[in-house]
């Protein structure tokens, strides 16, 4: 076991000043750790969606009535708010798991050397998207669950989301000049997709701000519009990406596209009649809890493929490795190898 080094007085005015550098200049992980810290903001980010959503599926969206405390005289929630007040208090508790994911995912690509400066400003964006969103969500307890409020903090959390898959993704790469894997055209194509996808994102805020679930026994104010229609508009943009997923599949296939971007157009399209299947089943099972949970996780990884599909169509390679230095060696003679070693 290595000698502990001794920390001085000016040691710890430095972590003091910038703890950050102070870790960077003691730490060097290693490329798999930064890989999975960032992958472990990214999958605490669809957690905090999945246990928000069983928040409001639960009735417990007011468990805590208000915030930042669970009650006027209680930090934490109390025996009397029973288990609703035990849900809604534990989503909280979450976001201090997700606030520690993300701040591993920043001390890891700080300290990953050489420095990649793109790759923190993504962990920073990270953190204060999720600061952003903690701030909003307790707006959305204070105004009694306004659904446009609660829309708002849903679409928040795909920003999240959004991010945290691109820095997943650039863990995995270097940092040359992106190289286009596939032709202008479908890169359009991909755009329109990713469009439409946000589209589709944004009317699923829509079909909940206006139906059933409003998150509480109380009375919550819902959209005024018509469920019905909006959820047939919901289900038009679904098929409109399903439809833009296979024909990018089928124009992949037919310019003979690399392997990548064609493995993840086909995942995307399973993901997406996997959900198509669930909608379906919910809307004519009459919205069943269960089912609207798996809808929302479902959400939450087809827009992680939609930008993964994003991400394919171009490569940035790293520096190339450097050879290691051989040194020379004589020619093997009869003498030399009859002699002793």
């Amino acid at each position: 076991m290595g000698r502990v080094p001794n920390v001085t007085r000016a040691d710890a005015q430095a972590a003091l000043r910038n703890p950050l550098a102070f870790i960077a200049a003691r730490w060097t992980p290693d490329p798999r750790t930064v890989r999975r810290a960032a992958l472990a903001a990214l999958v605490m980010s669809v957690v905090i969606v999945v246990t928000g959503g069983a928040v409001r599926l639960t009735g417990s969206g007011l468990g805590c009535p208000t915030w930042p405390k669970c009650t006027e005289d209680s930090l934490t929630t109390t025996s009397e708010m029973g288990l609703h007040g035990v849900i809604e208090f534990g989503n909280r508790l979450l976001t201090y798991v997700l606030c520690a994911a993300v701040g591993w995912a920043i001390v890891a690509a700080r300290s990953q050397k050489p420095y990649r400066r793109s790759l923190t400003l993504l962990g920073w964006t990270q953190f204060w998207i999720v600061m952003g969103n903690a701030v909003l969500g307790g707006i959305v307890v204070l105004v009694g669950l306004n659904p446009y409020t609660v829309a708002a903090h849903f679409l928040l959390s795909s920003a999240l989301i959004a991010v945290a898959t691109v820095m997943w993704q650039r863990t995995r790469e270097g940092d040359a000049e992106p190289r286009p894997l596939v032709g202008k055209a479908v890169q359009q194509l991909v755009w329109f997709l990713v469009a439409a996808s946000v589209l589709l994102i944004a009317a699923g805020t829509v079909v909940t701000g206006a139906g059933p679930h409003a998150g509480d026994s109380s009375e919550v104010p819902r959209m005024p519009l018509d469920w019905e229609t909006v959820t047939k508009l919901h289900a038009v943009l679904a098929w409109i990406v399903v439809t833009l997923t296979f024909a990018l599949w089928f124009v992949l296939k037919a310019v003979d596209a690399p392997k990548e971007p064609l493995a993840r157009t086909r995942e995307l399209f399973l993901i997406l009649l996997a959900q198509g299947v669930i909608g379906y089943v919910q809307y004519f099972t009459d919205l069943p809890e269960v089912l609207v949970g798996a809808h929302m996780f479902g959400s939450c990884v087809m827009w992680i493929w939609v930008l993964r599909v994003l991400l394919s169509l171009r490569e940035r390679p790293g520096p190339a490795p450097q050879p290691s230095a051989v040194p020379a060696q004589e020619p093997a003679t009869s003498a030399s190898i009859a002699s002793p070693r």
